[in-house]
């Protein structure tokens, strides 16, 4: 990957509707060998698909808590089950499994307190195998980025 790469991945990441003839001219090239780049990108991996950010509040989710889970068990199936229980939770937005104190962290979307409290209820208490969690609501977001190329 050169420097004419990553200049049409920042053009892209600041906007990914913007044509293929403004990527060529932000980034000194016509339209023909910019596409080849870009399909060598996306075939490459780097490039991993395109989609719109939306805000949050705007949809009604005006809460983002963070929520750390502490398993019973390590096993692959305990593991594995509980990748796929999360992945049916529309509100889960983001799970790490991680190092450290807990095994995960969880960024979940909620339209406030009440809601997270259902959440919790109806969902997150159901699963099987977790042993603690601990929830943070987000105050602020400090920063938000895309990916320093």
């Amino acid at each position: 990957m050169d420097q004419i790469d990553r200049k049409i991945l920042r053009t892209l990441q600041q906007d990914a509707r913007v044509s293929l003839q403004q990527i060529g001219q932000a980034v000194g090239l016509s339209a023909s060998p910019c596409w080849e780049r870009i399909r060598k990108l996306e075939l490459g991996g780097v490039i991993e698909g395109y989609t719109v950010r939306l805000s949050p509040q705007a949809l009604g989710f005006n809460d983002t808590v963070l929520v750390q889970v502490t398993l019973d068990s390590h096993s692959d199936n305990t593991l594995e089950k509980f990748g796929e229980t999360l992945a049916a939770i529309p509100e889960v937005i983001e799970a790490y499994l991680v190092s450290g104190e807990y095994d995960y962290l969880l960024r979940v979307a909620v339209k406030d307190t009440r809601d997270y409290e259902r959440l919790l209820r109806e969902k997150l208490y159901k699963i099987k195998g977790i042993r603690h969690s601990k929830s943070s609501f987000v105050l602020r977001t400090l920063k938000k980025a895309d990916l320093p190329i």
